[in-house]
């Protein structure tokens, strides 16, 4: 535990004393009890701060809290909110430490560029950030002893503003980390935890803070540091900014710079997990010790090798970093004599087998420098063998050592609380800590249609007036225009069948599906008797011009006649955005080009909402997806043109509407309940939830990866790679 430079210097004096410890630990995102507690210290104050804590007790007036000291209930809750922070805190009694008491202090270092915790913490984009976020959470609530690395980006990632003619404009803005629960670092010595990483022939100086997420703690790098030049200090400004150096500088940071900030904090990981290729370079400064220790190569590798798993991410080559042969040589050339390697032998660590001569490929250095390899689904690992069958060359592609583990979701971060008290109701009170046991949510099926029925009413309706929110604040402030009024979703009806299209904006995620055939799809949109409405959300990285593209043409839809009014873009999708719609819409929409889904947790945290999907088998759709609990396009021969795909699964997205969702939906019996629909709800929940949680997967990674690993020592690897 480290000690906060940031303490309140009202805090002693405050009726409530410990309020302030409340907000900076980000278990207070959550946990209700808690949140309760900050939303009514002053509900306006609370909306105008985002629901950021930190920045409510900032803001909310001395007198309020006076006031507050006299009401009985508030009081009473705070009471609550507090012992059930000390419970959680101190309980020993968790998952982990009663399964593997052996190894119950033996850390685990967990790498990533990014980590989506709660919006007044934007250090995160998308998907790769929210799962690692969910991980940490996961992983307090097991009581798993993992300790985070990462960025403290100082602009954090752009704001997304959708402009009158539908292109994105990236808006970039300071991020006041003095208003959020991030805290120094402390050494024993009183100073501030402080690194520092060779970058070509010049220092760069790294400042080490904390985010405490329950019982884990997240460190994060900023080279914002005085002494560093003007352009290393903003090297950890902007997530995935920048151009090819800046990007290489920031692995080598994270990578190398993570392994000494433990270092230098007492932190001793036995096992290091790097979360996509961006870390790669951990295990290099790992072998850089060793080697100067005095272990020889091939016991050094194996050691690395023995403690060290690799999750990769995507099956996109664009999604794996290559650097140049002469940004590696400006970066690394009194590295690699560090380590007492040649600038041969140093290069053949990140050499790809067969693609990139000459570069240095950073998946096929974390591969090659771990044991343990691993993708996000079942097909995504089909699919990373086939990948990188290359790096091992004498074995056939089935046996190529990488597995899976199934992302998922954690439960209490992104269920609806109108769910939450539903399945409290009929699966128990203390459903979510066993959210990973299939038999327990078998008891879905008890709940009476008409009131699982009644709560996905009022979740769209709860949608519909957070996006209605949105479009008054922006017209009352002279920030939109008519046009934007109507594409942002002011006539959405609550009463029509919602669909949902929410991800980041890349090209083979294919946001423009649905608009194949747009007569067709006008012809459904417009139908007075069985109405559809469609909501998208999503960004494109600034530097994506055909994403960009991707979102400018259904922009130019949803404010088209005919269209309009049933085509709504939501900008700035961001985890805040997303709990409202994956719990509000009826139907979650989910078509990628196959196989270039690795996983994907949107449609996972959809029907843990009760919200079906509808989608093409790849993914994790393709092992959660069994006939009776949401929708599958057909899958179109094998080797087809990527025109011809297209237009497969465009006319099977609207085959699909037409004939059996938007028929299901509509019909009710003489009370207007949808029972066959319900019937769908409740087989989504009932075998996606358990599945899919990030309780399961880190469980799944624990007696996988993580345990497997503690105990080996010193192991040669089981299959030798390419070297």
């Amino acid at each position: 535990m480290h000690n906060s430079a940031q303490q309140d210097s009202t805090n002693h004096n405050s009726p409530f004393p410990r309020l302030h410890e409340l907000s900076m630990n980000v278990w207070w995102s959550w946990t209700p009890v808690v949140r309760q507690v900050f939303e009514n210290l002053d509900q306006t104050v609370w909306r105008q701060t985002h629901h950021n804590p930190v920045k409510l007790l900032q803001e909310v007036k001395p007198e309020r809290l006076a006031s507050l000291s006299q009401d009985i209930i508030f009081t009473r809750q705070y009471q609550a909110a507090v012992k059930a922070y000390d419970d959680y805190m101190t309980k020993t009694d968790h998952w982990f430490g009663t399964n593997f008491p052996q190894v119950a202090k033996a850390s685990i270092g967990y790498f990533s560029a990014e980590f989506g915790l709660h919006n007044s913490i934007p250090i995160y984009s998308g998907g790769l950030g929210v799962l690692a976020g969910d991980h940490l959470k996961e992983a307090s609530d097991l009581g798993i002893p993992l300790v985070g690395v990462s960025f403290m980006y100082s602009q954090a990632y752009f704001r997304q503003v959708i402009g009158p003619d539908g292109w994105q404009q990236a808006v970039n803005e300071r991020f006041d980390r003095t208003s959020s629960a991030i805290q120094p670092a402390m050494l024993p010595t009183g100073k501030q935890c402080q690194i520092t990483v060779q970058l070509g022939n010049r220092p760069v100086h790294c400042l080490i803070w904390f985010i405490q997420v329950g019982r884990i703690l997240l460190y994060l790098l900023d080279t914002d540091v005085e002494d560093n030049q003007p352009d290393d200090r903003t090297l950890s400004a902007r997530l995935y900014g920048g151009d090819q150096r800046t990007r290489l500088c920031q692995e080598v940071l994270l990578g190398i710079g993570g392994v000494r900030a433990l270092r230098s904090l007492g932190i001793q990981p036995r096992m290091w997990h790097a979360n996509e290729g961006h870390a790669a370079f951990l295990n290099l400064e790992r072998m850089r010790e060793l080697l100067q220790q005095g272990v020889s190569y091939s016991d050094a590798i194996s050691q690395i090798r023995a403690s060290s798993l690799f999750t990769t991410h995507t099956p996109v080559p664009a999604g794996h970093d290559v650097f140049s042969e002469d940004l590696i040589n400006q970066h690394f050339s009194s590295y690699w004599t560090d380590m007492g390697l040649s600038r041969e032998e140093f290069f053949a660590l990140g050499q790809h087998p067969q693609e990139h001569p000459g570069q240095f490929h950073m998946t096929a250095l974390a591969i090659r420098l771990s044991e343990s390899v691993n993708g996000v689904s079942e097909e995504h690992g089909r699919v990373s063998r086939s990948m990188w069958q290359s790096m091992w060359p004498d074995r056939q592609e089935a046996q190529v050592p990488i597995h899976f583990v199934t992302n998922g979701v954690h439960v209490p971060t992104w269920i609806a609380p109108e769910m939450s008290h539903l399945y409290s109701k009929y699966l128990g009170p203390n459903w979510q800590d066993q959210s990973d046991e299939s038999a327990l949510w078998h008891r879905v099926l008890d709940i009476p249609d008409h009131e699982l029925w009644e709560v996905r009413k009022f979740l769209k309706r709860k949608l519909l007036g957070f996006i209605r929110q949105r479009i008054q604040h922006g017209w009352t402030h002279g920030r939109l225009e008519a046009q934007q009024v109507l594409a942002g979703g002011a006539l959405l009806n609550p009463y029509a069948l919602t669909i949902g299209f929410g991800r980041r904006f890349a090209t083979y995620k294919r946001a423009n599906l649905l608009f194949y055939y747009p007569d067709r799809l006008k012809a459904l949109l417009q139908n007075p008797w069985q109405p559809v409405q469609f909501i998208f959300a999503g960004k494109a990285h600034p530097a994506d011009k055909p994403g960009q593209e991707l979102i400018h043409e259904v922009y130019q839809f949803a404010k088209q006649h005919g269209f309009g009014g049933h085509i709504t873009f939501l900008e700035d999708y961001d985890m805040h955005v997303a709990k409202f719609l994956v719990q509000g819409v009826d139907v979650w929409l989910n078509n990628p080009r196959p196989p270039l889904e690795a996983s994907g947790t949107s449609g996972q945290k959809a029907a843990l909402n009760g919200v079906p999907n509808l989608s093409v088998l790849d993914g994790w759709w393709k092992e959660g997806y069994d006939g009776s609990n949401g929708w599958a396009f057909p899958q179109a021969t094998e080797g087809l043109e990527e025109t011809a795909q297209d237009q497969h699964d465009a006319e099977s997205l609207l085959h699909l509407l037409e004939k059996e969702v938007i028929p299901l939906y509509y019909q009710r019996d003489q009370d207007g309940i949808p029972h066959g629909w319900v019937k769908i709800v409740k087989n989504a929940i009932r075998t996606n939830a358990p599945r899919f949680s990030a309780r399961r997967m880190l469980k799944d990674y624990v007696q996988q990866f993580y345990i497997v690993d503690h105990t080996r020592t010193h192991a040669e690897p089981s299959l030798e790679r390419v070297r």
